[in-house]
């Protein structure tokens, strides 16, 4: 039974639609349901309402599959779960699978259903968190709990780690656990987290972009001085103007197209998979060209540094002393200097810049065995699968774990139909996510973590049921 959740853990009450109920769910789409209902959201100030619920209600159901679980708290509320599930060769490295608990924030005025209702209706799970990424974390959460209904094991010791604050600087999560409790991950070499391992349709294929890799990170406040004064004065040095221009310089740069040795193999494995030739020379083109898979690779051709925040002044007549703005700067692989050499170049030299966060690009091997098998998984539940490499635009916790050798792989499995814009709903509007999606996900992380395992055609304790395939059409 699924440990149902307190008063304590800021719920919304259960909705369904008139076609919807917990009928349509099997053990990972009750999960999801659950922890979308308790609100994480992540203001990323450290005054939002904390992760202790959603921790709480992990280490539950961790419980009842008999794994032991730490709540490790970096601040009040701030919670993070780590615990280990025993593997069948406790001589093998184990193996990290981490996630995050918390979610950005949700406007439920812009929902068609509440964003923290966990609403269940026509088989698909509706919320914040449905996508990015608790549906990810419900799926790692049932395969466990199906191991322990069929008292199986994985192949090795499987390390798990719920954490708290991935959607600001993972300063109370990740970071605090590499860098706190780094013994919890001893002998992890190998880790899998959130974005890759979907479904892309194009041309009548079923592209399975598998992360190898993600951008690094500049988060950077800006600040331009000059000399307050009278609003109706010719100003001397006007800091806001000042300001104003340098990121007018900043937004309007086309940066150059820098083929990094990921982005590289990305290509030439759509290529060949789409069996076209892919211009190099035009890619901008291209990608619009390839619709959904070229939008895989069109956010990392480059670097890019967009404003995000402005602050300044405090009176219509009064011309204020300083003015900042924020920048969510994102660089490639092996770019790094000459993205900050741009950067302050066309800021000039009356605009400082100091880093809110700062975080290299971490990588993977899309050429070894951990990456084949994680193909193999998605390929052995969809034999018309057709994974490709695939480096991220954005930033997860495995620059955290980075720090402690630990190699990440982008890898949530989900045989999502046609019609679902699974990217578009991260961080946006009407996040869900189809429950037979979350099921071929649990099966696929079954095979993936228990490979040495003789072949079956379902997944042990999954109540869905269903064949190798099935939900891959």
């Amino acid at each position: 039974m699924t440990p149902q959740p307190t008063a304590a853990h800021r719920m919304v009450p259960a909705v369904t639609g008139p076609s919807g109920t917990d009928g349509d769910a099997t053990d990972a789409g009750r999960i999801l349901s659950d922890l979308i209902r308790i609100d994480t959201t992540n203001e990323g100030d450290n005054r939002g309402r904390g992760e202790r619920g959603a921790a709480e209600y992990v280490a539950g159901v961790l419980a009842t599959a008999g794994v032991e679980a730490r709540i490790l708290e970096s601040a009040p509320g701030r919670s993070n779960v780590v615990a280990r599930v025993p593997g069948a060769d406790p001589s093998r490295e184990p193996f990290l699978i981490h996630g995050h608990l918390d979610v950005v924030p949700a406007d439920a005025a812009d929902w068609t259903v509440h964003p923290f209702s966990g609403e269940i209706a026509d088989g698909v799970v509706w919320g914040r968190g449905a996508v990015d990424m608790k549906g990810t974390c419900s799926m790692t959460l049932a395969m466990v709990r199906s191991w322990a209904a069929a008292g199986v094991r994985p192949d090795r010791d499987i390390v798990l780690a719920f954490t708290a604050d991935e959607e600001a600087t993972g300063e109370y999560g990740s970071y605090y656990l590499a860098r706190r409790h780094a013994a919890l991950f001893e002998g992890c070499r190998e880790a899998i987290s959130e974005d890759g391992g979907y479904t892309v349709h194009h041309a009548g294929k079923r592209i399975y972009p598998v992360a190898v890799g993600e951008q690094g990170m500049a988060w950077m406040r800006l600040t331009a001085r000059g000399v307050a004064g009278h609003g109706s004065m010719p100003p001397a040095d006007n800091a806001v103007a000042e300001l104003c221009h340098a990121l007018s310089r900043l937004a309007s740069y086309r940066w150059p197209v820098r083929l990094t040795p990921g982005v590289r193999g990305m290509l030439d494995a759509l290529a060949a998979a789409l069996g076209e030739t892919i211009d190099h020379d035009r890619l901008d083109a291209e990608a619009e060209r390839l619709g959904a898979v070229g939008a895989l690779f069109r956010p990392v051709l480059r670097n890019s540094a967009n404003p995000t925040m402005l602050n300044a002044g405090y009176k219509v007549n009064v011309i204020p002393g300083s003015a900042d703005a924020h920048v969510d700067g994102r660089f490639l692989p092996g770019f790094r200097e000459e993205f900050l050499e741009t950067v302050d170049r066309l800021l000039g030299p009356k605009v400082t810049r100091e880093f809110v966060c700062l975080e290299d690009a971490p990588a993977a091997d899309p050429g070894g065995p951990t990456f084949d098998a994680l193909c193999s998984s998605l390929v052995a539940e969809d034999p018309g699968a057709v994974p490709v490499p695939y480096v991220m635009s954005g930033g997860t916790d495995a620059k955290a774990f980075h720090e402690l050798g630990i190699v990440s792989y982008g890898f949530a499995p989900l045989a999502l139909p046609p019609d679902l814009d699974y990217y578009g709903m991260f961080h946006g509007i009407d996040e869900r996510v189809p429950v037979s999606a979350l099921d071929f996900g649990v099966r696929v992380l079954d095979r993936f973590f228990r490979k040495d395992a003789a072949a079956r055609t379902t997944v042990p304790g999954n109540a869905h049921g269903g064949t190798p395939g099935e939900g891959a059409a």
